[in-house]
């Protein structure tokens, strides 16, 4: 786990405040996203987890402007460096996107084009939104190639995105995102087609560039060990809401929501042998049934009547915002070695 730093005292660089995102069908608009609101520092890494539908990467595509039509913003806000985006013409957005908000997907193949060598897209990057010459960015593409890992930079600059290992192309999107200099990278799911040596060191790479720039990095995962391992602050999704946002270490040793510490005990501890881990039964809502009052209430044991009829909003429970009538104490599960706060 990364730990915190000067950067996390100051005003927030990203705040979304009540973002709703909605997709028109013929029986009327279904919502896919619900009153998301979250911050984050320059140089802290917030990490959004949760099931797979639940809203992580659609959240990190309305940050970045790249929602799928017909989905769109309904209601809320996105304010970058204190100024608001939402509502940005898009020739503005993709300025600010290629400048100032850096992409990493999960795909290096989808971000990288097959015609162009490595270099050349490097180098059109930066001299689209850096004041470089030809010359000055191609020695900058290879100084890069070289910080990401790329052995004979020198040489490989002027190859193909095909004639690199899936964990080199990797690191060259890492490379494309950063290049720019930019103060906030989206990253959906960065490391889940590598295999686990090769993650540990591209999101030791990416932790250790941001750190240094102070570049804030929104970390789109499943992978809760990813989380404990590189994050500042966690948010916890689930059917297009926010369940519980707080410190990793907090999130991981001592969560409060209920859906939080399903997750949590869904984790086979490290340190002792248990024969069943928890579960969650049930399944997360679809777009079209998503139910009333809490989301989580018809998967939850603890549930009453006012989690059924009232959506509950985040407060403060110790360092954590929860969303729910009824937090939870204690660890998920007894023998989870614990994460330092």
């Amino acid at each position: 786990m990364t730990t915190s730093n000067a950067y996390s005292a100051a005003a927030p660089l990203l705040s979304v405040r009540g973002l709703r995102v909605q997709i028109p069908t013929r029986h009327g608009a279904l919502t896919a996203l619900d009153d998301v609101s979250f911050d984050i520092a320059r140089g802290e890494i917030l990490g959004f987890v949760g099931e797979s539908g639940a809203g992580k990467s659609l959240t990190g595509m309305a940050v970045l402007g790249l929602l799928d039509a017909p989905a769109h913003i309904a209601a809320g806000e996105i304010i970058f460096d204190g100024q608001p985006i939402h509502q940005l013409p898009a020739a503005q957005m993709r300025k600010l996107r290629g400048r100032r908000i850096g992409a990493i997907f999960q795909d290096p193949l989808l971000s990288l084009n097959p015609l162009l060598t490595v270099g050349y897209q490097l180098t059109e990057t930066m001299r689209t939104h850096l004041p470089l010459s030809a010359e000055e960015a191609r020695l900058r593409a290879i100084e890069w190639l070289r910080q990401v890992g790329i052995p004979s930079p020198t040489e490989r600059v002027d190859a193909y995105p095909h004639q690199f290992s899936g964990g080199m192309r990797q690191r060259i999107v890492i490379a494309l995102a950063l290049c720019a200099e930019p103060d906030l990278v989206i990253a959906d799911e960065p490391t889940t087609a590598l295999d686990v040596s090769v993650q540990a060191q591209v999101l030791e790479l990416l932790r250790t560039q941001c750190r240094e720039r102070g570049t804030a990095v929104l970390l789109v995962t499943h992978d809760m060990g990813v989380i404990s391992e590189n994050a500042d602050r966690v948010a916890v999704m689930y059917a297009g809401h926010i369940a519980e946002t707080g410190p990793v270490g907090q999130i991981v040793n001592r969560p409060r929501h209920p859906y939080t510490r399903g997750l949590m005990g869904s984790i086979p501890p490290v340190d002792q042998d248990v024969q069943w881990l928890q579960q969650i039964d049930g399944a997360m809502p679809r777009l079209s049934a998503r139910p009333t009052g809490c989301p989580f209430h018809p998967r939850c044991k603890h549930a009453t009547e006012q989690c059924v009829t009232t959506r509950p909003l985040p407060h403060p429970e110790g360092v954590a915002l929860v969303a729910c009538w009824h937090p939870q104490q204690g660890p998920a599960m007894a023998g989870v070695a614990e994460v330092a706060a």
